[in-house]
């Protein structure tokens, strides 16, 4: 069966067929999910210097806290949940990091503790790590040869 269409028909029946662009609703809720997200961190952050932590012991409960709460909502299957809601708010980086690698966790769990749980836990966040690590290196070194 030949179709007879012009580009100008099928430019219409694709606009037509194509779903709707929601990306003023995404930002948005990507901004006020994301700034919650980040507002809760310095909440918890407050709640432990109150506790009479140290501002650099503070610093690091609140990052092991943010990764904890953010493998627990992944390993709850809640995550999924918040992000579909927040959109790109959730991938504020220390919780969004936590997610990626529990999710890849429990993906692969069926495959084992080690060739599956252990090895496929970076498979998302290595690259960022590797690609953390050589930056932050290359950045030392350069810096390194300048102040020298």
């Amino acid at each position: 069966m030949e179709n007879n269409m012009t580009k100008k028909e099928y430019s219409e029946y694709v606009a037509q067929k194509a779903p709707k662009s929601t990306s003023f609703k995404d930002i948005l809720c990507s901004f006020v999910f994301g700034g919650l997200i980040c507002c809760a961190g310095q909440g918890i952050l407050l709640a432990y210097e109150h506790l009479g932590f140290d501002g650099e012991t503070a610093k690091s409960a609140t990052s092991i806290t943010l990764v904890f709460l953010g493998a627990f909502l992944t390993a709850l299957h809640l995550y999924d949940r918040l992000a579909k809601i927040a959109r790109a708010g959730t991938l504020v980086p220390i919780t969004g990091f936590a997610n990626a690698v529990t999710a890849s966790a429990i993906e692969f769990r069926s495959e084992g503790l080690v060739n599956g749980t252990a090895a496929k836990m970076f498979v998302i966040a290595g690259p960022v790590i590797v690609f953390g690590v050589c930056a932050s290196s290359i950045y030392g070194l350069v810096y390194w040869l300048i102040t020298r």
